[in-house]
């Protein structure tokens, strides 16, 4: 039954602390309250702004703060775990800086493209790093659930998988994405493709468009449309847009995933009202049966960031034997949103109208 699923990733038996590099809203909103529940020790922050570092060491009463990466590394060496929370541009140097076979957490985006995620993954590589991102979604209580029901067999052959927004986002909350060419996909549809591999696998081929909208000027992108090709079994599509005005009642943020035997549905709960967000729902039919909602232990703000760091730090630990979301399969993710934004080039097939 899909209840029976574990719906949390294992805690490790002897946690490494953590040194976190870069104090931004994520960390304080995300990742410290998730490591907390979670029992975590958070030994320092690594940050330039020296008021921000100062200001999330008050108020999480982290016991040592950094003006750089360099000095944390001095310190703590391999003996903590470096969770990197800093924009895609910044991810590259701090991974040079931090030790060879250190265990590191890198927020999502890996990279701000593919050929930014190339980089990043062969320094990986060459510096023997235990290196995982941010892909929080995929560890989830809901999609832990949903994926083992997939895997399992519980709703037959895979057949259908589908993401549908329909939301108001205040994108005003989010100045820092008013430069960027890439916003929609990279920064958020990230997460929904990311769990469609998680729980079908990597499509061979996509394509999309991705849209701005005068109801958030200034952004590139708030609407997206994507098809996700596997073959001739599978189908995928998304379809988001962050800019609905009619208020709650007719908002959606949910994944429709149906097989041969049966059928999920999972309420993205964050969307809605962001970013104080509603209640996650999981939701499970057999063929021909009647609609259950399975209870969650958690939501994905924020119980979901507890699952990638406990998962690297039982791979350091020798205790997992993989990275569920290490930087080779987040490199996959990576080149499904390359795919996606390369597709927006391609012109569509004229319609032949002589």
């Amino acid at each position: 039954m899909i209840e029976d699923f574990a719906q949390d990733w294992p805690a490790p038996t002897n946690p490494l602390p953590i040194v976190l590099i870069g104090a931004g809203g994520i960390v304080r909103d995300a990742h410290l309250p998730a490591y907390a529940k979670a029992g975590l020790t958070v030994a320092a922050v690594a940050e330039i702004d020296a008021d921000r570092r100062a200001a999330l060491a008050r108020d999480f009463a982290i016991p040592a703060t950094y003006a750089t990466v360099v000095e944390a590394v001095a310190v703590h060496g391999n003996s903590a775990v470096y969770d990197v929370a800093v924009p895609p541009s910044a991810i590259l140097p701090i991974l040079r800086d931090l030790p060879d076979a250190a265990a590191v957490l890198i927020q999502k985006p890996m990279g701000s493209d593919l050929a930014n995620a190339k980089e990043i993954r062969a320094i990986c590589r060459a510096k023997g790093l235990k290196a995982a991102v941010n892909f929080q979604l995929r560890f989830s209580p809901m999609m832990m659930a949903a994926r083992q029901a997939v895997e399992s067999g519980l709703i037959g052959d895979p057949l259908e998988i589908e993401v549908h927004l329909n939301i108001f986002t205040p994108w005003t909350l989010f100045p820092f994405l008013l430069p960027m060419r890439r916003v929609e996909i990279l920064v958020h549809s990230i997460h929904y493709l990311d769990s469609i591999r998680a729980l079908f696998g990597t499509p061979k081929a996509a394509f999309a468009r991705s849209l701005g909208d005068p109801r958030a000027p200034g952004f590139a992108q708030t609407r997206t449309t994507a098809i996700l090709d596997w073959g001739d079994l599978r189908r995928g599509v998304m379809s988001i847009n962050h800019n609905h005005q009619g208020g709650r009642k007719f908002q959606s943020a949910w994944f429709r995933i149906e097989g041969t035997k049966g059928a999920m549905m999972v309420k993205l709960g964050v969307d809605f009202d962001y970013p104080r967000g509603e209640s996650d729902e999981l939701w499970f039919c057999e063929n021909g049966g009647e609609w259950r909602q399975v209870a969650l232990t958690g939501s994905w703000f924020v119980e979901a960031f507890m699952g990638p760091m406990r998962n690297l730090q039982r791979f350091a630990a020798g205790e997992d034997d993989r990275l569920f979301s290490g930087v080779e399969d987040a490199y996959e993710t990576m080149a499904l949103v390359e795919a996606c934004f390369v597709a927006m080039e391609t012109p569509a097939v004229p319609l032949d109208l002589g």
